[in-house]
């Protein structure tokens, strides 16, 4: 299985090189950079630490959905 950080690096470094690459393709990759990076540091976290309580998923969940703003 293909590595999704390594993947979405190599994709916008495809893009950004690439003279006719539209700024939405290339604002799109860096999304998926990011989404890529937040989710392997969440798993990260997550794989050595106890289970979360309901109250810590939801306090998470807010962040996420909200885009990062408290």
């Amino acid at each position: 299985m293909a590595d999704p950080v390594l993947s979405a690096r190599g994709r916008l470094a495809g893009l950004m090189s690439r003279p006719g690459a539209t700024p939405a393709a290339i604002l799109e990759a860096k999304r998926e950079l990011n989404c890529a990076n937040a989710e392997r540091a969440i798993q990260k976290a997550l794989d050595v630490a106890p289970p979360l309580t309901a109250e810590q998923r939801a306090r998470l969940a807010v962040l996420i959905v909200g885009g990062g703003s408290k």
